[in-house]
């Protein structure tokens, strides 16, 4: 095992503990009624076309790749348990998560993780009471739409750039992640008009976990490269 392998299990194992020791407390999902309703239906209404071509994108990959079935299902266990991990934010006194949508958008593309990111997004809204019906839209945008496409764009790029697959997939892990702080910031911002005051409070201590993420990302994508190779090959991943 190389040096580097250790260290990335340690931080990803660190992100891990800090979740299980923090499940208690309340996250960044965009609360139930915390939009106006302008707002809530216009989100919805940008989601609609993502989620229509994502059924579509799973359809064909299913039918293409049956074996992916597998994969796809553990995508969508990945990002449900690592966005309802709850992290305190010492710098501000508010919480973050992981979001965990950057595996999926790496192995099955940006639109097919839409779809899974809605799933996630309302079990989640339905079962934790994280997040809510009336933000539905708002949240599938920041976390399932902007997060997986700037994943999935950043993985491509850097593919094509030659990098070797365990820096590619840690940084389109993180910078999706952070991406969907972002977001969520400005959807915020828009709204209550203080743009700058969300991405301080949200954005900025969202670094550390979208570093974690990164780092527990490279570890599934490494383990799913022992024993999932030939899938991934499929895919068109490796």
């Amino acid at each position: 095992m190389k040096w580097y392998d250790t260290w990335i299990r340690r931080g990803a194992a660190l992100c891990m503990a800090l979740g299980l020791l923090s499940a208690g407390a309340s996250a960044m999902h965009i609360a139930e009624g915390y939009l106006p309703r302008t707002w809530a239906f216009a989100w919805m209404a940008v989601c609609v076309p993502f989620v229509a071509a994502g059924f579509f994108s799973i359809r064909r990959k299913v039918s293409r790749y049956p074996k992916a079935k597998m994969l796809l299902a553990m995508c969508g266990a990945f990002a449900f348990v690592l966005s309802a991990l709850k992290i305190p934010s010492v710098v501000s006194g508010s919480c973050s998560h992981p979001t965990g949508v950057g595996l999926g958008a790496i192995l099955f593309g940006p639109t097919a993780t839409t779809v899974l990111g809605l799933i996630v997004l309302l079990f989640q809204a339905l079962l934790l009471a994280h997040g809510g019906i009336t933000t539905l839209g708002a949240n599938v945008f920041s976390m399932a739409i902007v997060g997986p496409f700037v994943s999935w764009g950043v993985y491509v790029l850097l593919k094509k750039a030659g990098c070797k697959p365990a820096l590619a997939v840690f940084c389109a892990a993180a910078l999706g992640d952070l991406m969907t702080y972002v977001t969520t910031s400005v959807e915020l911002g828009v709204v209550y008009g203080n743009i700058g005051s969300y991405l301080a409070i949200f954005a900025v201590t969202q670094i550390p976990l979208a570093i974690a993420e990164g780092l527990l990302t490279v570890v599934v994508f490494n383990i799913l490269e022992k024993y999932s190779k030939a899938e991934l090959q499929e895919l068109a991943v490796l």
